[in-house]
């Protein structure tokens, strides 16, 4: 299965829809590209939205861990929203959970944000 990618902006937030597998190949590649470019444009607060992923390999861990250093190194903040079972145990067993800010609801992960500095 392909991978799908579709950003949104809500209310100040970028939700970048994931579904399908995220693995060694095009689809790692196209999430890796996107989150560069979003975080690349200056975009401090984005949230992935995980919930239709079906599978994701040690390559697509890889792309997560670099995405959200990029983030952090930038100013901003990448947080995961929805994690499918198998993608949540995946980050508990390799420690990623404490690593990463999991949210079950959108506006939770909204709200886990610092409010804009005017």
């Amino acid at each position: 299965m392909a991978i799908y990618i579709v950003e949104k902006v809500i209310e100040g937030v970028i939700l970048v829809d994931v579904r399908g597998r995220i693995t060694l190949g095009p689809e790692t590649e196209a999430l890796r590209s996107k989150l560069k470019q979003l975080i690349d444009s200056g975009q401090q607060r984005v949230i992935l939205d995980l919930g239709e992923v079906s599978y994701i390999d040690s390559v697509g861990l890889s792309t997560l861990v670099a995405s959200y250093t990029s983030a952090r190194r930038a100013g901003g903040d990448l947080k995961l929203l929805r994690l499918p079972r198998g993608v949540h145990q995946l980050l508990q067993i390799t420690r990623l959970s404490t690593v990463f800010e999991v949210y079950e609801t959108l506006e939770a992960a909204r709200q886990a944000f610092a409010p804009e500095q005017p």
